[in-house]
């Protein structure tokens, strides 16, 4: 399956309010300036965010968004479900051939499942923590 930039937006969203989660809310602007992706199309993501109970918003003139969640319990599924909807809409098939093989579908779906719940926001930044930035 092949995710939209929309998911992978909202990932790189995601990681970076975990990141920063010691700020008390981190502007749009800020996070579209690290990120390298547009605030126009963050916009567009932090309110399916914000109605999945994933982030939330602070508004007024020192607003901005927070990880409404425990970077350990919020995971890459809880995500990419929020700004995609269902990931594999359950088809019944349509002929007797389709039947046959629908199981092998049904597999890939049930690996990709397991596989997007079980990594955490904490996993991402754990995994990352490991390489170093530095200039020579």
């Amino acid at each position: 399956m092949k995710f939209s930039a929309k998911s992978r937006y909202a990932l790189k969203l995601i990681v970076d309010l975990a990141e920063n989660k010691n700020e008390t809310v981190v502007s749009l602007s800020d996070i579209s300036a690290r990120q390298d992706v547009s605030k126009k199309y963050l916009e567009q993501i932090v309110p399916m965010l914000v109605k999945a109970g994933i982030v939330r918003a602070n508004r007024g003139a020192n607003g901005g968004y927070a990880l409404n969640k425990n970077p350990d319990s919020c995971t890459v599924g809880d995500i990419l479900r929020a700004v995609e909807g269902e990931l594999f809409p359950a088809e019944m098939p349509e002929n007797e051939s389709d039947r046959k093989v629908a199981f092998v579908w049904e597999e890939i779906h049930s690996a990709m499942e397991k596989a997007i719940d079980s990594i955490s926001v904490q996993d991402i930044l754990d995994h990352n923590s490991g390489f170093l930035d530095y200039c020579i």
